[in-house]
This record gives C-alpha cells, structure tokens and sequence, in this order.
C-alpha cells in the first residue's frame, strides 16, 4: 500500500500501555508515520516511546510542557503530519494486525467517505460502546438520563444513543458517529472539516468532529471486520473526578455548540442541569468508593 497513514497518539501518564500499543502498530505491514505527543508525563511514558518509535516510515516524539488536552495536542500531530490518511489511536489501544489495511481499504472504496472507525472490543472481548454510536442529541441523552430507552429500547424515537446492543453488522456500514480511542479520517475532508476544537480539554471533542464531519456531506464508516481492543480508561484511573469533570463539561459545550438553537431553551436548559447533576453524583460516588477502599486497605 503505497499511501502512508499517519498515527497520532496523545500521552500522559502512559508508561503502562504505550510500550503494546507501538508493537502492535509495528505488526500492521503497513507504512505508518507515527506520531506521539506528550502532555507533560511525569512517569517513564516519554522513555518507552523513546525505546519504542524506532522501526516505522517515521517516527516523531513530541514533549510538551504543560498538559495542554487531547485536542490541542492532536492538532499538535495534525500540523506536523504527511500521510493521506490520519489516525487518531489512544495509546491504551492495541491493534489488530490487518485493522488498519482495512479501514484504510474501505476509505479507498468509498470517496464519499472522510472517516471511519473499527470494532473496539474490551480485554474480555466483548464489543466496547463507543465505537459505532448515535450522536447523543438532547432528546436521546434525555431518554438515556430518564432511563425510557432501557424500558422501550424497540422503539428507535425513545431510545438512546448506544448501538451496541444492536446486532453486529456483517459487513461495513454508515453511523452517525465513532470513537476518538481508533478514528481515521481522509485528509481531503480534513481540509474542508477543520481540525478538533481546542475549547474541548478532553472527551466530546470526537462527536464534535463527527458532527462536522457529516455536516459537511462526508459518511462516516463503521468497520465491524477490523478490530482492536481498548483498555479503556486505564491511564486516567489516578484522576477520576478530574476526568468526569473534564467530560461533563465537554458534552455540556456540545449540546450548546450544536443544539442551542434546534430544541426548545427549556430542554436544553433542563438537559445541561442534568449533565452536572450527574457529574455531582459520579464525583460523590467516586470519593466514596477511595474512601471505603482505603478503610479497608489498613
């Protein structure tokens, strides 16, 4: 395959998970640029990319200073990148060998299509939700918060946003959105897209993408054939109020960036209450949780 793909990784903290998610690139057979940006790790991440970035088309290590967010950092990787096709790959993501050929296949077939993702699957290989989506309007993240999908999930006006309990489908086909952990889009819609919106610091900023993605008339594909599995969340285990804080925010800057003005203010007013009052409760949650397993670890 004669086009380079190039990979953009964002580190931080990934000391535990990086080091597999290179070799497992290395085992792709397919020419890769790789590209990994550190948001300011203060673990060995920086020294395991350094003993693992040799071996691709070519490899670049950048080190910020300051964790500046995913976003920034990916477009960080953007800005110094050369292959036709980007990948976006979280580095607690680990590779099938033929996933990215395939993806890539399926961008070639088909022009009208400026993204796609893969079949994520957690470490016991069950299918990750995520990775094939709806976009999470108001008025599904409603039904999801109220919990009416789960009593009427048949009934596609009152469900939610999640597909996985859907059937796998066998062949590859079009959604409305996948996840940032494996994304790879075309740089001919790049172009006309725009890179990630840096008001996002971490989570939302994929939707966001795939929302102008498809505003501007590009399909996003979803690969059930190629396939990878995400550990997901294990680099942010040590900071998880800060990461739900993080990701509230986020979805609470999507919905008014995109829904402001198509669902009534009362909706929207009630839906953006809801999103905070479901961080309070995770934080909560959380504290409690740290605090019974340090109690029960004296």
């Amino acid at each position: 395959m004669a086009s380079v793909v190039s990979v953009i990784l964002v580190s931080f903290q990934s000391q535990n998970e990086i080091a597999g998610c290179l070799r497992h690139l290395r085992a792709s057979g397919v020419p890769l640029e790789v590209i990994v940006i550190d948001n300011a790790s203060s673990d060995g991440t920086v020294q395991v990319v350094q003993g693992e970035i040799h071996g691709f088309h070519r490899g670049v290590l950048i080190r910020n200073s300051t964790n500046l967010g995913f976003a920034v950092a990916v477009n960080q990787g953007i800005a110094g990148s050369t292959g036709e096709f980007l990948l976006l790959l979280n580095p607690d993501c680990y590779v099938s060998p033929n996933a990215i050929s395939q993806v890539v296949q399926e961008l070639w077939t088909d022009s009208k299509a400026g993204m796609a993702g893969c079949l994520l699957l957690n470490p016991d290989g069950t299918e990750q939700s995520g990775a094939r989506r709806y976009i999470p309007t108001p008025w599904r993240a409603l039904m999801r918060v109220i919990k009416v999908d789960r009593r009427f999930p048949r009934i596609r006006r009152l469900s939610g946003f999640v597909m996985v309990e859907e059937p796998l489908p066998a062949t590859t086909v079009a959604v409305e959105a996948v996840s940032g952990a494996f994304m790879m889009v075309r740089r001919a819609a790049l172009a006309e897209v725009g890179v990630l919106d840096e008001g996002y610091f971490m989570h939302c900023e994929d939707l966001d993408w795939c929302m102008r993605f498809r505003d501007k008339g590009w399909r996003i594909l979803f690969v059930p054939n190629a396939r990878a599995i995400h550990d997901r969340g294990r680099s942010s285990r040590s900071r998880p109020i800060r990461v739900e804080w993080h990701k509230h925010r986020g979805m609470v800057r999507f919905y008014r960036k995109f829904f402001r003005y198509r669902y009534p203010g009362v909706l929207m007013w009630f839906v953006v209450v809801a999103v905070y009052a479901r961080f309070v409760a995770k934080a909560i949650a959380i504290g409690v949780t740290e605090r019974l397993r340090q109690v029960f670890a004296r």
